[in-house]
């Protein structure tokens, strides 16, 4: 029900450009998927979806790491890019106006594999990231906004420690405590496990 494919490449943003492996992960059954963040590889993904058709392509913000593929990997499988308007700014310096998106929206449901997947609109980290939760399943698929040790980077344009502390808070913490978090950089980790740390992290950033 749930692959991961990992690619490496580069981030760039504000005049930097630095070194990443990030997560691909796909979700769905033997005839249909979800790809969640279109990094680097097209090819790669596209391999490891197979003969099954790709339902969308969402990504949980526009920066360019979880974008790069997304516009070869449309082209391939004729699946629609899902991106939530907030980040339209980020999705520009990527594509400019050339790359069309249908817009996600708060509490929107994708059916995939007959289980539903959810929207939540979690800014910080970007004005548009988004977290994917698959309840049925007991995960979350969580970007760039909680990792395995805190809270996404928000040192860079167009992010905020508060909102995405706030974020976290009131839209990741309060899922079950057994629910996985998939993050988009390194290894999974669990709502009960960052939880106790949150004033810990506000200590920290601040």
């Amino acid at each position: 029900m749930i692959d991961r494919v990992i690619t490496s490449g580069t981030f760039s943003l504000d005049g930097g450009t630095w070194d990443v492996d990030n997560n691909v992960w796909l979700i769905g059954d033997a005839r249909e998927v979800v790809v969640i963040d279109a990094a680097h590889d097209a090819a790669a993904i596209a391999e490891r979806v197979g003969g099954r058709a790709v339902k969308a392509i969402v990504c949980t913000h526009a920066h360019n790491d979880h974008i790069n593929a997304a516009r070869s990997l449309a082209e391939q499988t004729g699946a629609p890019i899902r991106l939530h308007p907030a980040d339209q700014v980020l999705w520009e310096q990527q594509y400019g106006d050339e790359v069309p998106y249908e817009p996600l929206t708060d509490g929107e449901r994708i059916e995939v594999g007959g289980i539903a997947l959810e929207i939540l609109h979690t800014p910080g980290h970007a004005p548009g990231a988004v977290c994917v939760y698959g309840r049925e399943l007991g995960v979350v698929f969580s970007g760039d906004t909680l990792f395995k040790g805190g809270p996404g980077a928000t040192g860079r344009s167009y992010s905020s420690f508060d909102t995405i502390i706030e974020s976290i808070r009131k839209r990741l913490l309060t899922l079950p405590a057994e629910t996985v978090v998939h993050t988009g950089h390194g290894d999974s980790t669990s709502i009960g496990a960052e939880a106790p740390h949150l004033e810990e992290w506000i200590t920290r950033g601040h």
